[in-house]
């Protein structure tokens, strides 16, 4: 495996990127995209180390900094403005990499909700591998936080003791539990199509794609929980349902996979995914 770095012209602003690739490449490459503020090396280095992970495999995988992030020039933007950035990325692969057969575009957070926006898009992205997608709303994280936090913290015996110390204010807690409950119990579908809402967006962009995708999963993750209460229902569970989805759960890892156990772990469960659904 060797790494090559160079740059991406967007647009007439140069992008940084790294090409992690095999000797022998398979026909399936991977485009890693960032979640914002974010850079091309990951929290604990985890997108690094995942690219050299599948090139080893025989995959060749791709990362880059947006505009404006990283060591790339340009205005900075958020993850609804990157897909003149992700389109790049992916030309520049299948331009360095002539043989291969299909694109891969994998996303952490706001990455994956930016990952799906472009691909609903572009016929030419052959799957998603998807973590713990973005989908925050003001409804969406009053409910997550209902059904998740407030559960463990019932169950906590730090809780018990800061109440019966009276270190915790007890009625301002009460207070907060009650504002998010009616918040969570405001949250509702449109009869008439869907809002203007993130999961719903997500929803509809995830059912014009209709391709395979790998959803991975933190337990101890509040944006995973708030992801998997909105894809109970609505329209962000009709997209899932028209796309060929394997779920894999990691019950105690965060947000960001951040122990060497969890990485590898991601690392396995990516690339056993890419063998079953893209052989050579």
């Amino acid at each position: 495996m060797i790494e090559q770095a160079f740059l991406i012209d967007c647009d007439g602003t140069p992008m940084t990127a790294i090409l992690a690739m095999p000797p022998e490449p398979a026909s399936v490459g991977v485009v890693i995209v960032v979640g914002g503020p974010q850079t091309r090396v990951g929290s604990h280095r985890q997108f690094v180390l995942l690219a050299r992970a599948l090139a080893a495999a025989g995959v060749p995988c791709l990362r880059f900094d947006y505009r404006g992030m990283g060591d790339s020039s340009g205005e900075q933007r958020d993850f609804e403005r990157v897909a003149d950035d992700i389109g790049a990325a992916v030309a520049s692969l299948r331009t360095r990499v002539p043989s291969i057969k299909h694109v891969v575009l994998w996303g952490l957070c706001d990455g994956a909700t930016a990952s799906a926006f472009y691909a609903a898009e572009n016929a030419g992205v052959s799957g998603l591998v998807m973590l713990n997608p973005w989908v925050r709303t003001t409804t969406g994280e009053a409910a997550a936080l209902v059904s998740n936090y407030y559960g463990k913290r019932f169950m906590s015996a730090d809780f018990w003791r800061k109440l019966l110390s009276g270190e915790m204010d007890l009625l301002g807690r009460l207070r907060e539990f009650v504002a998010n409950w009616r918040s969570a119990r405001a949250r509702n579908v449109s009869e008439s199509g869907p809002s203007n809402s993130l999961p719903d967006r997500l929803g509809v962009s995830l059912a014009r794609f209709g391709k395979p995708i790998l959803l991975i999963t933190s337990g101890n993750d509040f944006t995973a929980a708030e992801f998997l209460r909105a894809a109970e229902s609505g329209y962000l569970s009709k997209g899932l349902a028209r796309c060929q989805i394997t779920r894999h759960a990691i019950e105690a890892a965060n947000h960001t996979f951040s122990s060497a156990a969890w990485r590898a772990e991601v690392e396995n469960a990516t690339s056993g995914w890419l063998n079953a659904n893209f052989p050579d």
